[in-house]
């Protein structure tokens, strides 16, 4: 398991819930880019995927048994232990781990806050996933992932925060896929020139291969995720359109 921890400070809104965090940074002033969890798979090929997202909510002292996907824990709120396979991770707010398909993850709430966390996976496509009080799919593709290719992927999520009056960037796609989770502000997000405001609380699905643009017209930074899956060796995102349709 590999685990990437650092500082959140961010609103965080899951449906009606809203979770506020105190300021520990001034407002970023540039991109800047966290990598929280990332891992290597041998072939994403043998059936479909999806991507699918999932929210744990626990109470002070409470814990939830899940069957894992290839994906990784994102601690949005609280602080929580991952166990499996007897190892254990500490999340605090902020962090991620990721752990392998197959496992029988225990997640369990330290501290005397409750706990919340975003699980995203890689799941056969078709395969229901996990529910109980505590645990709620939240998005799950309406198809399999597209245009994935034979060979070793890189499987990571990240954390990205681009400054407030950021403008567009610059037209761009990505070779794999990814799937977004807009933690706080609000971005916009341009496809074909067409705009679309995307605010905290909303995932959004890149296929390989969609010409767009991201900007921050808003006062304040825009932080989101970023679950993204790519050919090994082969850039996540490159410049302009695919070059079989340019």
């Amino acid at each position: 398991m590999r685990l990437r921890i650092a500082a959140l400070s961010a609103l965080v809104v899951i449906g009606s819930s809203t979770l506020a965090f105190a300021q520990t940074q001034p407002a970023p002033t540039a991109t800047q880019r966290t990598v929280i969890a990332a891992t290597k798979l041998p072939s994403v090929v043998d059936k479909p995927l999806d991507f699918r997202a999932v929210n744990i909510t626990l109470a002070p002292g409470g814990s939830e048994t899940i069957a894992t996907a290839e994906g990784i824990f994102y601690q949005l709120a609280g602080s929580a232990e991952v166990a499996a396979d007897g190892e254990s991770t500490t999340l605090a707010a902020g962090s991620g781990v990721y752990i392998a398909a197959g496992r029988s993850a225990k997640v369990t709430t330290k501290g005397s806050e409750p706990s919340t966390i975003l699980y995203f996976a890689l799941t056969p496509a078709g395969v229901a996933g996990p529910t109980s009080a505590s645990i709620k799919e939240v998005y799950r593709t309406s198809q399999p992932i597209a245009g994935l290719k034979p060979g070793r992927h890189d499987l990571n999520l990240t954390r990205v925060t681009f400054p407030a009056a950021m403008p567009s960037n610059a037209p761009h796609h990505r070779t794999g896929a990814a799937l977004y989770y807009v933690i706080s502000g609000s971005g916009v997000q341009t496809v074909e020139g067409q705009p679309d405001t995307k605010p905290a609380g909303t995932f959004i699905l890149e296929p390989g291969g969609l010409v767009h643009q991201w900007g921050n017209p808003g006062v304040t930074p825009l932080t989101f995720l970023s679950f993204n899956i790519n050919q090994e060796g082969v850039p996540a995102v490159t410049p302009g359109r695919p070059a079989a349709t340019q």
